[in-house]
């Protein structure tokens, strides 16, 4: 399985920009998408370097929502593991 991470675009130079997700900045690859429909503050979804995907600004607020309520979920496992002494699947 694949995971690709929104990120907003900051800078674009050539056929690569300069994208943050929080407080993380990449370097990614936009020789995929159409540069001339890419601008800094469009967002993408990155994968190993390489913007996909062209996304609105809302869906990748959606997405990164959902990334921190299942790290918040993981974070409740953990808690509860240690608690409890058994391994939760």
């Amino acid at each position: 399985m694949c995971l690709s991470i929104p990120a907003r675009i900051e800078v674009i130079e050539g056929e690569m920009a300069t994208c943050t997700v929080g407080g993380a900045v990449y370097q990614a690859s936009i020789e995929m998408l159409d540069p001339a429909e890419l601008a800094p503050g469009d967002y993408v979804l990155l994968h190993t370097g390489f913007a996909l995907q062209k996304i609105s600004k809302e869906e990748a607020e959606e997405t990164l929502r959902l990334f921190e309520e299942f790290g918040q979920l993981n974070d409740e496992l953990d808690e509860e593991e240690r608690t409890t002494g058994k391994r939760i699947i």
